[in-house]
């Protein structure tokens, strides 16, 4: 199970932090992911980090702004999130993929984040 939180209204250039705590099956995951959807659009990847490795991507439009990072001994990982723009306003969601699988199994149930002009 995931749980998302962090969310919240900041206005453009501040910054937010994410956080995602996970357990279960934690010792099954092999990458977590952080996803966001904005209203009217498609959900799109922000970015991963291995569980195990130091893995990192990020997509482009949040590279250099975004960071991405986990706490194992908490099984949790964070977004910190520094700039922020308007376009950035989305629900954001943690996800897991467990090893050996081919996609994200579990989700959260998403936090919203609003940043103002």
């Amino acid at each position: 199970q995931l749980q998302a939180s962090g969310g919240g209204l900041v206005q453009a250039g501040g910054s937010l932090r994410l956080s995602c705590a996970a357990s279960g099956r934690t010792y099954m995951i092999f990458r977590m992911g952080w996803f966001r959807q904005a209203p009217g659009k498609e959900r799109e990847i922000v970015g991963t980090i291995n569980w195990n490795d130091v893995g990192i991507t990020y997509a482009d439009s949040v590279k250099g702004r975004f960071t991405i990072s986990r706490d194992k001994a908490k099984n949790a990982v964070y977004l910190q999130m520094n700039s922020l723009k308007p376009e950035d306003t989305a629900v954001y969601y943690c996800a897991s993929r467990l090893t050996g699988a081919s996609g994200y199994a579990s989700w959260g149930q998403g936090t919203q984040v609003t940043v103002s002009s």
